[in-house]
């Protein structure tokens, strides 16, 4: 099944492609590479969500935000490449997750992003490799930021 199609069986909307907030490309497409700039959790209504995960926001609140997170890289992906369907795989992807010192489960809180991107483009093609850190803090105090790398066909 197409990754268009997938997100219509799984009924997910996604959110706006959200708008540089800096002096960056939200994609950059070279060859048969899509390099994805840091993502925040972008609401459906083109707000964020906000807080960090540990204090404001527990584990569940945090991967939810993960999970949001990888909507607004499939708007962008999107919106830029036409269709979902070009992707081919995911090849790496760094997770950030707003923390109090004392949150240690953050590959827990990436896996909402993870586990949505092997909903929409498979189990094999949808995970790639991937790292999830703890931040000490994130732009506007978003609770998750990730960036990813996409293998697409031309």
């Amino acid at each position: 099944m197409s990754a268009d199609a997938k997100l219509t069986e799984l009924n997910l909307e996604l959110p706006p492609a959200p708008k540089p907030a800096g002096v960056y490309k939200p994609v950059v497409i070279t060859g048969n590479m899509a390099y994805v700039s840091g993502h925040g959790p972008v609401k459906n209504d083109g707000s964020l969500i906000t807080g960090r995960v540990g204090d404001a926001l527990d584990q569940q609140a945090g991967y939810d935000a993960a999970r949001q997170t990888g909507l607004a890289i499939l708007a962008t992906l999107q919106a830029n490449l036409g269709s979902l369907d070009r992707v081919k795989r995911i090849v790496k992807a760094l997770g950030m997750v707003n923390c109090t010192s004392d949150f240690t489960q953050h590959p827990a809180v990436i896996n909402g992003f993870s586990e949505l991107m092997a909903e929409v483009f498979g189990a094999d093609a949808g995970v790639g490799a991937r790292s999830a850190v703890g931040m000490g803090s994130l732009p506007g105090n978003i609770p998750v930021e990730v960036e990813v790398i996409f293998e697409i066909e031309p």
